[in-house]
């Protein structure tokens, strides 16, 4: 399985336009310089009253297709 690591600070009004469907995709930068797009529906569940933010990882299968996204923690300290 292959995984992509990335970090996203999303504020809850930048989130509203990918929840009313202006929006349909997210477009990440990972850890390591590669781009990624992936449907906003699958952030849905990481949504708080400050957007979403943290550390994530998206998974995919041999055929690139999205199998899971995780939370795995917070954003780093600023520095």
């Amino acid at each position: 399985m292959n995984q992509i690591r990335f970090y996203l600070n999303l504020s809850a009004e930048r989130y509203l336009s990918y929840y009313q469907g202006v929006a349909r995709s997210i477009s990440v930068v990972s850890v390591d310089g590669r781009r990624v797009e992936f449907p906003a529906e699958h952030l849905r569940r990481f949504v708080s009253h400050d957007g979403v933010r943290g550390e994530f990882v998206l998974k995919f299968d041999g055929d690139n297709r999205f199998t899971a996204l995780e939370r795995l923690g917070d954003l780093p300290p600023k520095g």
